[in-house]
């Protein structure tokens, strides 16, 4: 019926936070995630799971800062869905979801509104809710593309709830919950990082199968399914996003997806994957020679990140801004462009475009993979997850070169999650070698 990673302690700890946050005289009102339409085990919105871990559709939580208590709204569970499916958290067993959460009180969803007809002040995240494989980014461009769309235009579940917030609670001074959220989801718990960091393992078990499974001739998206046995073998609920499996001149698209097209020989392949385990991703970024032997060119430009990368792995710590290791990185790789014979032109003036670029520290890892929280222009903290993704363009002939891990960020340095997939080159060469499941069970 419940969750069993975190304890009900933590989750009382993290809407205390909330409670500071908000004061005592307004409330905040949390909404999970709507009823799977197929069949289809429902996972929770993570805004929802994160402040009390229930994974029952349709379900509410309010936080009262004028009564410093807790209250979750639940569906009743319907006596032919608990003979079918088993017994699920609901107003029926109302100690027990007590017990469980941590929460002060469990009531029917019919009875919310009694609970904010009072209100003066209502938090509430106005942000769409991340479900499996989404991430804020992703949400907004769906959003912006709906509302686009004159033949469409729906405003979407947390624009209708709001609106709706609006019209019934009429005297309350509505406001964005989403900031704190932001705050406390990005630096991660103890607990969070166990999970995070076997996340972190089974990404870069399966990019290490992908690798074992490549030669001319597979398909992209069979490295995929590769990938995708390792984490579900080991426990997953299946793929944290849509992974880029990007062969060839694919390979130039960033965000690549479509992964339907054959490898071949002589092509590099780049790959960016993790799984949802338990609620929690991962990231990385890896390029490797479909025949097993990078070229010379290949060599010179994706070493040349390589190189970028480890400097990076130097200089990564708690203590200094994400600014400030740029810029030290950078000053260090001058030095290697000012002493490297690069074969053309426009890859050292590639090169030097890396060093100007600001983005290789990239964005928080978390419960999404984009996670919420904003960790620039400040000093980087002890348990703070984010990628160290550095990379580089080569307009003129549409090469993306790229190579990328998962790091905490630890009281003396840093932990890399996904350490365990091969980041030197003869190493990976090595890797792609070996014979991988795609061999040992071909395809009918």
């Amino acid at each position: 019926m419940y969750q069993t990673d975190f304890n009900s302690e933590e989750f009382v700890a993290r809407r205390k936070q909330v409670l500071e946050a908000i004061g005592n005289k307004a409330v905040a009102l949390v909404q999970g995630g709507p009823k799977e339409p197929a069949h289809d085990v429902f996972r929770q919105t993570n805004d929802f799971y994160y402040l009390c871990g229930v994974e029952v559709p349709h379900a509410y939580l309010l936080i009262d800062g004028r009564t410093q208590a807790s209250y979750l709204f639940l569906p009743h569970q319907p006596p032919e869905r608990h003979d079918k499916e088993g017994e699920a958290l609901s107003p029926q067993n109302a100690d027990v979801a007590c017990q469980l959460t941590g929460v002060d009180q469990v009531h029917g969803i019919e009875m919310l509104g009694r609970f904010l007809e009072r209100s003066t002040q209502v938090f509430t995240p106005i942000r769409d809710a991340e479900g499996a494989g989404m991430s804020w980014d992703t949400l907004q461009r769906a959003h912006q593309e709906t509302i686009a769309d004159p033949w469409d235009g729906y405003p979407g579940r947390m624009r209708s709830f709001v609106a709706q917030l609006r019209d019934r609670v009429p005297l309350a001074d509505l406001q964005d919950l989403a900031p704190v959220l932001d705050g406390l989801r990005l630096i991660k718990s103890g607990p969070e990082i166990a999970l995070l960091r076997k996340a972190g393992q089974l990404t870069a078990a399966a990019i290490v199968e992908a690798m074992r499974s490549t030669q001319p001739g597979v398909m992209e998206y069979q490295l995929d399914a590769a990938m995708r046995y390792i984490y579900l073998v080991n426990g997953s609920r299946d793929a944290g996003y849509r992974a880029i499996i990007a062969g060839g001149g694919n390979t130039w698209y960033g965000h690549y997806k479509a992964n339907d097209q054959l490898l071949a020989d002589g092509d590099l392949v780049l790959a960016d994957c993790a799984p949802d385990y338990r609620y929690y991703t991962s990231d990385i970024g890896r390029m490797w020679p479909v025949n097993g032997q990078y070229s010379d060119v290949q060599r010179e430009l994706y070493g040349f990140i390589v190189a970028y990368h480890k400097t990076f792995l130097d200089l990564v710590r708690p203590g200094v801004t994400p600014e400030q290791i740029l810029d030290e990185a950078a000053e260090r790789m001058c030095l290697v462009v000012d002493n490297t014979n690069f074969s053309k032109p426009i890859y050292e003036q590639s090169a030097r475009r890396a060093l100007e670029f600001r983005g290789h520290l990239s964005h928080p890892v978390g419960m999404a993979v984009h996670d919420v929280g904003n960790y620039r222009g400040k000093p980087l903290q002890p348990g703070l997850v984010l990628t160290l993704d550095p990379m580089m363009w080569v307009p003129e002939e549409k090469r993306y070169i790229r190579v990328e891990d998962t790091l905490l960020i630890t009281e003396d340095g840093f932990e890399n999650f996904t350490q365990d997939a091969p980041l030197e080159l003869d190493d990976v060469e090595a890797m792609v070698k070996q014979t991988g499941m795609l061999q040992d069970y071909p395809t009918l």
